[in-house]
Formats: C-alpha cells, sequence, structure tokens
C-alpha cells in the first residue's frame, strides 16, 4: 500500500508551512487588498483605479537565478525573497508604474516549513519596502525532481501608471543628465559566472576575505536594493524622463534599452568606485573588463535620465532617501548606444 506521503510529498508540512508565514505576509498588506475566503485567489479592489485618467497596467515576472544555489549552500534563506522582488517590482518602475501587488512560485525538493516561512517573510518584506502587496503564492514540493535541500523560486507583480504620465525613451532629450542610482552589492544577476569564480579559484563561502570585512557568503547573499519608492518618488518632484533597471547585460545593455534610436549615453567610468566585492571576483577570476561590464551592474543598480536643470536637485534628493545617487553621464546625438567616454 502506498501514499503521497510515501512518493515524498509531506501535505502537513505544506500547511504549516502556510501557519508560519501568515504573520510576516500580512505585514505588506495594503488597503486596497480584499479578503478571499478560499484562499484559492488573491483578490486587489481595483476601484483604487478610478483616480486615473487612463491608467496602464503593468506586468512582471521574474526569478532568482543560481543566486539560490549560494543561498542554498550557505543555509542563509530569509533574504532570497528581497532579491525576488527587486527583479519583478524594480523593472515595473521603469516605466513610471507604482507596484500594487505580487505573487510568488517556490518549488522544493522537500518543503521544510521554518524554510518556507523565511524564504516568503523575505518576499512580504520585500513587497514592504516596494509598497506593494504580496496577495497570494503557491508552494510546490517536488521529490525526485529536486533534492531535498533544493528550491527555487519566481514570481509576478502587477502595477499601474497614467498613461500621460509613462516614462520612457521617447521622452528623453539631447543634454538630458543620466544619474547613477548605486547597487546594494551583486543583487541577482550574473551568479553562474560568480559561482564559477568561487569553484574555480577554491574560496569558501565562509571565508572572510580583507577587501569584503564580512564572510563572503553574506557579501554575496547581500539583498538586491528595492528602488521602487526612491524612484516613484523622484518622478513626483522633479522631471525625470526615462529609468533603466540595471540586472543582467550591465549598464550600457540595460540603459541603451531606455534610449531612442537617435540618442547615446556617454558615460563616465571614473564618476564612482564599483564595491570592492566585483573587484574580487574579476581578480579572483581574471575575468577581463569588457566580461564585468556585461555580466554585473558594478555598483549602478538602476539608472535614471533627468532634465538636465534638475540632475543636482535629483541628486539631492535621492541622498536624503539614503539612497547614494550621482552624475554618471549626459545624453548626446548617437545611435540608441549606452557607452563609456
Amino acid at each position: 500500500m502506498t501514499s503521497y506521503e510515501a512518493a515524498g510529498v509531506d501535505i502537513e508540512a505544506g500547511e504549516r508551512a502556510v501557519a508560519l508565514m501568515k504573520d510576516k505576509v500580512a505585514r505588506s498588506r495594503r488597503p486596497e487588498v480584499v479578503d478571499d475566503a478560499s484562499g484559492f485567489a488573491g483578490l486587489f479592489d481595483a476601484s483604487a483605479l478610478l483616480k486615473y485618467r487612463r491608467p496602464l497596467l503593468a506586468t512582471s515576472t521574474d526569478g532568482v537565478g543560481t543566486k539560490v544555489m549560494i543561498a542554498q549552500r550557505y543555509g542563509k534563506h530569509d533574504t532570497i525573497g528581497i532579491d525576488l522582488v527587486g527583479m519583478v517590482l524594480d523593472d515595473l518602475v521603469v516605466c513610471g508604474a507604482e507596484p500594487l501587488f505580487m505573487t510568488d512560485y517556490i518549488a522544493c525538493g522537500k518543503v521544510v516549513p521554518e524554510r518556507v516561512a523565511e524564504i516568503v517573510g523575505g518576499i512580504a518584506e520585500g513587497c514592504r519596502l516596494a509598497g506593494a502587496a504580496l496577495v497570494g503564492g503557491e508552494t510546490a514540493e517536488h521529490p525526485g525532481a529536486m533534492g531535498a535541500d533544493e528550491y527555487d523560486l519566481a514570481g509576478a507583480g502587477t502595477g499601474v501608471v497614467e498613461a500621460s504620465a509613462m516614462l520612457g525613451p521617447s521622452r528623453v532629450r539631447e543634454g538630458d543628465v543620466v544619474l547613477g542610482l548605486a547597487s546594494s552589492g551583486v543583487h541577482s544577476n550574473g551568479y553562474s559566472l560568480v559561482r564559477h569564480v568561487v569553484r574555480e579559484a577554491g574560496l569558501s563561502l565562509d571565508a572572510e576575505l580583507p577587501e569584503l570585512g564580512r564572510p563572503l557568503g553574506e557579501e554575496l547573499l547581500e539583498p538586491t536594493r528595492i528602488y521602487s519608492l526612491d524612484c516613484l518618488a523622484l518622478a513626483g518632484a522633479v522631471e525625470v524622463h526615462a529609468y533603466a533597471h540595471i540586472t543582467g547585460g550591465g549598464v550600457e545593455g540595460n540603459l541603451s534599452r531606455s534610449l531612442p534610436g537617435h540618442l547615446d549615453a556617454l558615460l563616465d567610468r571614473s564618476s564612482w568606485t564599483p564595491p570592492a566585492i566585483f573587484e574580487v571576483l574579476a581578480g579572483h577570476g581574471g575575468i577581463a573588463r569588457k566580461d564585468m561590464d556585461r555580466t554585473f551592474n558594478l555598483g549602478v543598480g538602476m539608472a535614471a535620465i533627468v532634465a538636465p536643470e534638475v540632475a543636482d536637485e535629483a541628486v539631492r534628493l535621492l541622498t536624503e532617501r539614503g539612497l547614494p545617487a550621482w552624475v554618471l553621464g549626459e545624453v548626446v546625438p548617437g545611435s540608441g548606444q549606452a557607452r563609456y567616454r
């Protein structure tokens, strides 16, 4: 005689995980969230959109990639959910959209309630930092397909922007100023290369490298900075023309997506110093500059393109909000490329 449990799925563990995460999820609640007694769907009161003349819904979906493997090896699971939120909701704010709500999906080899609760707790905290609600999700146990300690996560988010206020390439003008908004570290891109360097160089995640001042694992698991509220506040205060979320592809690759075909962003590499972790990775891995440039954010997690007359004010506003920012470059005639001087 066999059973679902004998096949490797523990229903009671799943129910305990849900119970453990409830209080953490509640901290991300927005007033527009409506309770669904069945729990099969997340509900959001759309009448909140009536204040818009022409509301455009924006949506994004993403995962965290192989950064989860660092979390699993290091045994730290409470911040990887923040990374997920950063990857999903910071994409929305690029067009000027306010994040409204998010859902998540966690697949794992074995449901360990406390671990799942830590992961979801991080997602809920990330949503709180982004001003969004975590309205639902799913945890699936995949015995045989994944190891007992393995998991992966993905999410989807929805936001809204007034059509007339949508940001993007069409607003960018010659003479605009490009601002760099500091990253918190590696964020959630390039971890296949990170893991390759760690493996080939024989580095331990527990090693306290002098350049970092803390264990390598802690540095690599520093959660992705969430820019949503800062970017919305900036766009509400000064003339912002476009944003670019710096993820896979680096500064040049992502910033180019926010430029019209007849303009370039000319960037000054000497305007900032990348965090020490990037020097560590380049040094131990023998990674060429061009590969660093197109793989990592190198300390620039978001870029803003603003009208020249508000650049100083924009830097001041962001700095006052605790987000380091600086003049990264300028918009000049070209062919739609971001490039260094």
